[in-house]
């Protein structure tokens, strides 16, 4: 058999055809074109559906035997016999690389010669993509220029940005040949001006190609944005009133993170050191009256710049409660109605109602003595105003009595002839009336 196959490498298709058969001319040989990855294994096969024993053959771009039959012809450690009959002949190329690509031939040894082509695609896997141009930190505003670049793709591979898991479309693509003359090297560049919603943001650019089965190649870019603090006072009540503790919160953002924040009142110091504590980003004034009325300021500073923020504060009274019309009796036919308003102050928290403040209008805390003693004082009035009332009245009635007993009494020698005048003189009575004032 060797020198058979011998013989049909040296006298060629026609001579070795020469014992087959007749009715050969069914015969044709099947094959089908091949991709592999580069690095990969690629499976040539030659069918015959019908064969009358005639021999098979896998010959390589360069035209030289492969396998003749299940002989092998070439010494090539990564070529492989998968399976030889009179219908199959079957080979594997291992580790396969681009220069392996190219057209092979399965010919079937009949009169003439048949043969059939099969193309072996070897597909260049691209690099892991590398990202250039960022330095950090970048400044808000600042415009800046992104690279991705991948090498080795055959074919060209294709390169796409993402932010925030947002595509982006609007960049320039750039594919080159590579010094093999196979490959390709592509870059992708990507331009925007960035601001303080990209910080902390990742840049990815990803590779996708049929090399990599799905599984595209990603490279990430994680943005660092310096900008200026972003100020903003937060009140703990929307409604002050007097006596109430009140916290203003400085809420305030930038990076780098902003310094320890600095509270004013009307462009001055705060007035109140000891009512008016500042902790940290917080203003806490204990107990508000309407000197604190005003506006406070907030100011944020770090590296890059420094912002504030105002909040005007107005403290508003306590409400009050009315109470019920009170009659107060007297011995007069006069009424007299009066309507007491008593200020309530509801209590702020078991810690801040047994704490006296020192600024705080004296009664904001207790019961109001001054108004306690005018309605005391209203009631002594009123009673006094009836009592004298009442004692002229009676005076007024006994004066005008002991008066009209005495008539004509001065001018009587005696006691019988003053009852005789009083009596009979009606015209003296008229003109010795007294009236009491």
């Amino acid at each position: 058999i060797f020198l058979l196959f011998l013989c049909n490498l040296s006298l060629g298709p026609a001579a070795a055809s020469k014992n087959k058969v007749k009715g050969s001319q069914g015969q044709f040989p099947l094959t089908q074109n091949v991709t592999v990855v580069e690095g990969g294994t690629a499976i040539l096969t030659c069918r015959v559906d019908q064969n009358d024993n005639t021999s098979l053959q896998w010959s390589n771009p360069a035209q030289q035997t492969l396998y003749f039959d299940d002989k092998k012809a070439l010494r090539d450690n990564r070529i492989e016999l998968v399976r030889a009959s009179w219908h199959e002949l079957s080979i594997s190329v291992s580790d396969v690389s681009l220069s392996d690509e190219g057209q092979y031939t399965c010919s079937l040894f009949t009169m003439p010669v048949k043969t059939s082509k099969a193309y072996l695609t070897v597909l260049g896997v691209p690099e892991k993509p590398q990202i250039s141009g960022f330095s950090s930190p970048v400044m808000e505003g600042d415009l800046m220029q992104l690279t991705c670049k991948t090498s080795g793709s055959k074919p060209a591979a294709d390169i796409r940005w993402f932010k925030n898991d947002k595509e982006i479309k609007d960049v320039k693509y750039l594919k080159e040949e590579d010094a093999n003359r196979k490959t390709f090297t592509v870059s992708s560049t990507l331009d925007f001006r960035v601001d303080r919603s990209d910080d902390g943001v990742a840049v990815i650019c990803r590779v996708d190609h049929e090399s990599l089965n799905a599984t595209p190649q990603v490279a990430m870019q994680v943005l660092e944005i310096h900008y200026t603090p972003s100020v903003k006072i937060i009140p703990s009540t929307p409604f002050p009133q007097e006596g109430q503790p009140l916290i203003l919160t400085c809420e305030s953002k930038g990076k780098p993170l902003p310094e320890p924040v600095l509270w004013t009142k009307d462009g001055g110091e705060l007035p109140d050191p000891d009512r008016m504590v500042v902790s940290g980003r917080e203003l806490n004034i204990l107990f508000l009256n309407k000197t604190d009325n005003g506006t406070y300021r907030c100011e944020a500073t770090n590296t890059i710049g420094q912002s504030s923020a105002e909040y005007v504060l107005i403290v508003h009274d306590v409400p009050n409660t009315l109470l019920p019309t009170t009659i107060i009796p007297s011995l007069t036919t006069a009424t007299v109605t009066t309507t007491v308003a008593i200020t309530t102050s509801p209590t702020t928290s078991a810690t801040t109602s047994n704490i006296r403040d020192p600024n705080a209008l004296a009664g904001q805390t207790g019961p109001d003595h001054a108004l306690i003693g005018g309605i005391v004082a209203v009631v002594v009035f009123v009673t006094l105003c009836s009592i004298f009332l009442l004692g002229r009245y009676l005076a007024r009635h006994k004066g005008t009595y002991l008066t009209n007993e005495a008539k004509g009494a001065e001018d009587a020698p005696d006691a019988d002839t003053a009852i005789i005048n009083a009596e009979g003189s009606q015209v003296n009575a008229e003109e010795k009336k007294e009236y009491f004032i």
